[in-house]
């Protein structure tokens, strides 16, 4: 490979709050995160050649603690930390760069073993203050919460996991493993205007088909309303079953606390 070919692999972790963007990927005439991301590094490295590939995607409104991109250059970042101000220098407040370390091209953030981490967060029983829209859902009913944390664990383990994917086709992979699915009382988050008491819904697993947490919380909602039962959950995780979860809670609520690279 020749000198001018040669290129250089950077593995950026940032933040960002999704409440005002149209989610991640690049869309025509709309607001995306990705949008901001590169005319930011385009103005950066002063109109260089460069690429950048995000560990999975996010949907609109959908916030993230923590994620990772992999950005491909031709000349090699000489001060990663002057490089990393100057870019924080240019974000979007609601965008941040966290950390920056040189990794080698046999990694690949599409297709390295991953493990991502979300959190759901929610509060109910009354309406809240308007500062908590961004990252926390506000359900108006009473919700059993002991009913929907047993509801939670349900989906732990190996499932077959179609009956909560927006849009399947006949022919995606919906065997998925849930390494960790719970609620528990909200101690990550707080503000002089959150509710007295909130909670989340963590899971942790390698892969999530479109949608799927939040029809999983939607459908783990309609259990602490008691519009469902906890064996209407467990028909729901069959193989060739007929269950249709149709409710999909709101995107607000949903947050990507995190990537680990195995």
């Amino acid at each position: 490979m020749s000198a001018f070919n040669k290129k250089y692999y950077y593995l950026i972790t940032i933040q960002y709050l999704g409440y005002r963007f149209h989610g991640w990927q690049k869309q025509p005439d709309v607001k995306t995160l990705h949008l901001m991301v590169d005319r930011t590094l385009n103005f950066i490295l002063e109109g260089k050649r460069f690429k950048s590939l995000a560990s999975g995607r996010t949907d609109a409104m959908v916030s993230a603690e923590e994620t990772a991109i992999e950005l491909f250059l031709y000349e090699p970042i000489t001060d990663k930390n002057a490089f990393l101000k100057l870019f924080n220098t240019n974000l979007p407040q609601d965008i941040r760069a966290l950390t920056i370390k040189e990794v080698d091209e046999k990694f690949n953030i599409i297709n390295n073993p991953k493990v991502k981490e979300y959190l759901y967060l929610f509060a109910f029983g009354d309406k809240f203050h308007p500062f908590c829209a961004p990252i926390l859902t506000t359900i108006l009913d009473d919700l059993d919460v002991n009913l929907m944390k047993q509801g939670a664990k349900l989906f732990e383990g190996e499932h077959y996991l179609k009956t909560y994917c927006y849009k399947p086709s006949d022919n995606g992979i919906y065997k998925r493993e849930i390494l960790t699915c719970e609620i528990v009382e909200n101690t990550i988050y707080t503000a002089n205007f959150f509710p007295k008491k909130s909670y989340l819904l963590r899971i942790r697993g390698k892969g999530f088909m479109r949608n799927q947490i939040r029809l999983m919380m939607g459908t783990l909602i309609d259990l602490g309303k008691n519009k469902l039962s906890l064996k209407d959950i467990e028909n729901s995780l069959l193989p060739d079953n007929t269950v249709k979860m149709e409710y999909i809670a709101p995107a607000s609520g949903l947050i990507l606390k995190s990537v680990e690279f195995e």
